[in-house]
């Protein structure tokens, strides 16, 4: 079977080959088959690397007729949470977008969520986790390391992998949530 993917605030789609590397490795399939960035330049590259995959210029105009996905990844803005930034919190301007994620989850109700971010979105698991357990979905998460894979930096990143039930990972969903993570993240420092 083939996973199907959809990609919000997908940038330049590094997460995105992150994912379906750890999914190949994983023995799974896996396509890319819509994604949302409202950056024009980032749009320009994904046009070069995926010319034929549809593309919404904002994740806000992901609607019912997105093709179906069994997977959503993505990375909201973190300007907001990030100690960088202004602290606004998961309500802030940018980092608000969150809310936007969730519409999208709740409206094409993906078995798989994959979620990038952070270490501060921690101190906000409650606002992500608590939606997704009322659309049935459990999660795994943890902070994760560029060095753990070979980078001269720590950049640490918090993963979220909410999934619904009867999903069965190959190595549980603890186990998967560090194979896709350190995907990510080698694809992303190298």
């Amino acid at each position: 079977d083939m996973i199907r993917i959809g990609s919000l605030c997908t940038g330049i789609a590094g997460r995105d080959r992150g994912v379906e590397l750890a999914l190949a490795r994983l023995g799974w399939s896996s396509h890319v088959v819509w994604q949302a960035e409202k950056d024009p330049y980032a749009r320009a590259v994904l046009r070069k690397h995926y010319p034929t995959t549809p593309c919404f210029e904002d994740v806000r105009d992901v609607d019912p007729t997105a093709p179906p996905i069994d997977l959503i990844c993505g990375g909201f803005p973190c300007q907001d949470l990030s100690l960088a930034g202004r602290r606004e919190g998961i309500t802030g301007a940018r980092s608000g977008l969150w809310s936007e994620f969730e519409r999208c989850i709740r409206l094409l109700r993906p078995s798989l969520v994959f979620v990038e971010n952070v270490p501060e979105l921690a101190a906000y698991l409650g606002h992500v986790l608590g939606p997704l357990a009322e659309l049935g979905l459990d999660a795994e998460w943890g902070l994760f390391s560029a060095a753990e894979v070979g980078a001269p930096h720590r950049r640490e990143r918090m993963f979220v992998l909410p999934y619904a039930d009867g999903v069965r990972l190959a190595g549980g969903a603890a186990a998967e949530v560090a194979a896709i993570a350190r995907h990510v993240l080698a694809d992303a420092d190298s």
